[in-house]
Parts: C-alpha cells; sequence; structure tokens
C-alpha cells in the first residue's frame, strides 16, 4: 500500500463486477481494516484502489510498496505479487483456486486472522484458534507443484470464508 493506497486485485475475466462487490464488501471488514491500520507507518487513510488486469505479468507497481493484497477467487496471485505487499504487510485470500494453500506453505506468511460468515456486515474477523484451521480434509503432502497441478484449492476440515496471513519476510 503507497501511503493512503490500499489495492484490491481482481483478475479480469467476465465475473469481474461480481467480484468487485465482493472485494468491496470484505474491504469494509472493520476487523481487516483495524489489523491492516495498526502496521501502516503513515498518517493520512487508506483508499482501497481496484486493479483489473493480468497480475501474473508486469503491472507497474513499486514492490514492497502496499499494505493489504486480495486474492478472492483469483488464482495464485501471492506467487506473482508477493513483491509488491510490505513485509508486515496481510494477505487476504480465499481456498477456492489455491491461495490460501499456497500463501501455508510460503514461510514468507503465517495465518493472522480467518474471515468468517456472519456479523453486522456479513463477514467478521476471528483470531482464535487458527491452529484449527488449514488442515486438510484427506492427508496430503502441499507443495507448490501439487497445487499447481490441481489447478485449484483443496478441501480443508474448518474453512472459512477468507483468511488473512500477515507477511513476515
Amino acid at each position: 500500500m503507497r501511503p493512503s493506497t490500499e489495492t484490491l486485485w481482481a483478475n479480469q475475466d467476465q465475473h469481474q463486477g461480481d467480484r468487485l462487490r465482493l472485494f468491496a464488501a470484505v474491504s469494509g471488514l472493520n476487523g481487516v481494516d483495524e489489523i491492516v491500520s495498526r502496521n501502516k507507518t503513515y498518517r493520512q487513510s487508506h483508499l482501497v484502489e481496484f486493479i483489473a488486469d493480468d497480475y501474473r505479468g508486469e503491472v507497474g507497481l513499486a514492490e514492497q510498496d502496499f499494505d493489504l493484497l486480495v486474492s478472492l477467487y483469483a488464482g495464485f496471485v501471492s506467487e506473482h505479487c508477493t513483491r509488491y505487499l510490505r513485509v508486515g504487510g496481510h494477505l487476504l485470500v480465499n481456498a477456492s483456486h489455491g491461495d490460501a494453500a499456497m500463501a501455508s506453505i510460503d514461510r514468507r506468511y503465517r495465518l493472522a486472522a480467518v474471515i468468517k460468515s456472519g456479523g453486522p456486515n456479513g463477514y467478521r474477523v476471528d483470531v482464535r484458534d487458527l491452529d484449527a484451521y488449514l488442515i486438510p480434509n484427506q492427508p496430503q503432502a502441499l507443495t507448490a507443484d501439487r497445487l499447481h497441478q490441481l489447478g485449484r484449492g483443496i478441501g480443508y476440515t474448518k474453512s472459512p470464508f477468507a483468511y488473512l496471513f500477515e507477511r513476515i519476510s
């Protein structure tokens, strides 16, 4: 996040309008906003910016300049875009297209919270019992190659709407 800018990513496809509305709802989560704001190093308030582009290529953004990166139903965004997220920044992902599994095996991230359905705006942030999440339904060795081979996420024993990871290195 550049000072006063939060970037939320959307893959350009036929469902982009629906996804942008979903991203807008999630970006209003007080818990996510509070977690991200705790680590910001500037005084300005943040601005949500949607970038509809192919995240696998060059997007013209400064590296380690953003506080929040969102990958909901967009694929392995973290693989290509972690370079834009500063250490201490957060990655908001869901399990659908594999980015939650990818982040869970990436040593640059740690699980900071889960986003559950419910609450005043339809979602709530929970930081309790995080060890109970990201446990595969079926025991399996998770690697980046395996996730690419699957081309999608895996099933977990507990499935919140989304996961919030913190970049730690």
